[in-house]
């Protein structure tokens, strides 16, 4: 059993009174731009990969090396869903080939960001075209990611060489989006250490990351010995006591994929309780401050964020009966926010750079992707465009 989170109640302001009908409009839009944004970004990047965020606007092109790599790749196959052209498949099954090249030489491995890197590039080819290939991939990352489990702590260590004893029994708020690969493996195998690794690990990040007024923190230190919790703390937020914003998000979605393949529905009850303490703390256009504690302040937006907490409200809605009193606010809250995204921070198509979202933060303490658009943030706007005008299946 989880303990009990406060949840608060839904401030009324998120109700929206734009029509449905030019919502949509708004929607088509800004479908053709993102097509017309990847469609030019598959030429500039070429077999390359965007880093994790712009500099002045533009991507530099890297290797498939670091943590973002697939959100290019998932990109791709958002597009290939999209329109049907076969230009973004291709592109996409090449860059799957790069991340298989990736985990057989466990080439920029030691991290739970595995999740994030095979889901959205050979679990997604696996689910849409049936590639046995891309599956083997996703299975030797499964494998990899279920090293960094720590058994008396019960937790997947974020980061780093698992003998390095500045990150040992360190877990982070994003690891939620990281346990579907986990849960995705024991279905495709049978062997149900991966999903119990990863259940055990949701558990713990409930208990532990989620204050009791559900906020929560950003990075939370375990005792890989005895098991014992240590201390909460930041590495990107604006203070350890504070609520980073894109955490909150990552939590709003990750809980309720746990719900989704365990069917606890405390996950989803907390899924809902995060919801709550995210949405009351947005400022007028409806896209969160980087951190959710600078509400009244002049602090920079982050826009990814904010796309990060519209694909998991709906994939929270999905889940909640119709006659749940709190639905139709987070929909409301979704086209809030869906709107304010795609009428004041999408490119466009004739604007300089190659960023699909504008003004998103990575780090602000060491002024990395501040006010840039960043690779995570590009593909969440591009999966909730997706979720909002067809019918979609998760990659996750």
């Amino acid at each position: 059993m989880l303990r009990q989170i406060v949840k608060e109640p839904l401030h009324s302001q998120y109700a929206i009174s734009e029509d449905h009908l030019a919502f949509q409009q708004q929607l088509q839009s800004a479908r053709e731009q993102v097509l017309g944004l990847i469609s030019r970004n598959l030429s500039d990047f070429g077999e390359k990969f965007p880093a994790e965020t712009c500099v002045d606007g533009y991507y530099p092109l890297t290797e498939n090396v670091e943590w973002t790599t697939s959100f290019w790749t998932g990109q791709l196959w958002l597009a290939w869903e999209m329109s049907g052209e076969a230009k973004f498949r291709a592109l996409a099954e090449k860059n799957v080939r790069s991340f298989g090249l990736r985990i057989a030489a466990r080439e920029d491995t030691n991290t739970h960001d595995l999740g994030f890197l095979y889901t959205l590039s050979c679990v997604a080819d696996w689910r849409l075209t049936g590639n046995k290939e891309a599956r083997g991939f996703a299975l030797l990352a499964a494998e990899a990611l279920l090293e960094r489990f720590h058994e008396k702590a019960k937790i997947i260590q974020a980061w780093g060489d698992l003998s390095d004893p500045e990150q040992a029994g360190r877990m982070i708020i994003d690891c939620n989006m990281n346990l579907p690969l986990l849960y995705w493996a024991s279905e495709q195998t049978g062997d149900g250490r991966f999903a119990a690794a990863a259940y055990q690990h949701a558990i713990q990040a409930a208990r532990y990351l989620v204050r009791d007024d559900a906020s929560t923190y950003h990075t939370y230190y375990m005792d890989i010995q005895t098991g014992e919790p240590r201390f909460g703390s930041t590495q990107q937020g604006y203070a350890d006591d504070s609520c980073w914003s894109r955490g909150q998000a990552w939590g709003i979605y990750g809980f309720t994929l746990s719900f989704l393949y365990t069917g606890n529905k405390e996950f989803l009850e907390l899924s809902k309780r995060l919801a709550n303490y995210f949405l009351n703390r947005l400022p007028e256009d409806n896209v969160c401050h980087w951190d959710l504690a600078l509400l009244g302040t002049d602090a920079l937006r982050d826009s990814s964020a904010a796309a990060i907490a519209v694909c998991g409200l709906l994939e929270l809605c999905k889940h909640l009966p119709i006659v749940d009193p709190d639905r139709a606010d987070y929909l409301a809250a979704v086209r809030a926010i869906m709107s304010s995204l795609s009428q004041n921070y999408l490119s466009k198509i004739e604007e300089s750079g190659n960023g699909l979202l504008k003004h998103s933060v990575y780090h602000l303490a060491s002024n990395k992707g501040v006010d840039q658009a960043a690779s995570w943030g590009d593909y969440f706007y591009v999966e909730a465009l997706v979720r909002l005008t067809q019918s979609w299946k998760l990659y996750w």
